[in-house]
């Protein structure tokens, strides 16, 4: 499904009644059913003074990386460098944390509230380079959203 009929779900998603976790738990399940190669989709929230990122809600397969440091893995590189991070093939990645060996392709973009990286959107894809810049720029946009979730 196009990234342009994906924005107005998100907005209503996160314009809805539900609790915050709910939005976000939404928003993960949207992504994961209607783009073919999101095959994990979750988010990851930054805890600053301890240097970890925290598991939040996601959809996919279970994994053990609840909490990972800062710098480990595509993650903490991201709550590092505050870029995004798009890795075409994890094999070839030094620093990667492998959650499944059908993992072959990851995405993290992070999420800015007033400037601050407060966590990332994290996907896993079970295909070799399938994100392109349209995914960044989707990706960008719907953390821009779930920003507003963190204004309350």
């Amino acid at each position: 499904m196009p990234f342009e009929n994906l924005k107005p779900q998100i907005i209503s998603i996160v314009n809805s009644p539900l609790t915050r976790d709910e939005k976000l738990k939404n928003i993960c399940q949207l992504l994961q059913d209607n783009i073919s190669y999101y095959n994990w989709v979750g988010f990851y929230f930054a805890n600053h003074e301890a240097k970890t990122l925290h598991l939040g809600p996601y959809v996919g397969a279970e994994t053990d990386h609840t909490v990972i440091p800062f710098g480990k893995g595509i993650c903490g590189q991201v709550a590092e460098s505050n870029a995004n991070f798009v890795v075409p093939d994890v094999s070839a990645q030094d620093n990667y944390i492998a959650c499944s060996f059908t993992v072959k392709s990851e995405i993290v973009v992070p999420l800015f509230v007033n400037g601050i990286n407060i966590g990332q959107i994290d996907i896993d894809s079970h295909v070799i380079d399938p994100f392109t810049e349209a995914d960044e720029r989707f990706l960008e946009f719907v953390n821009e959203q779930v920003a507003t979730l963190f204004f309350e």
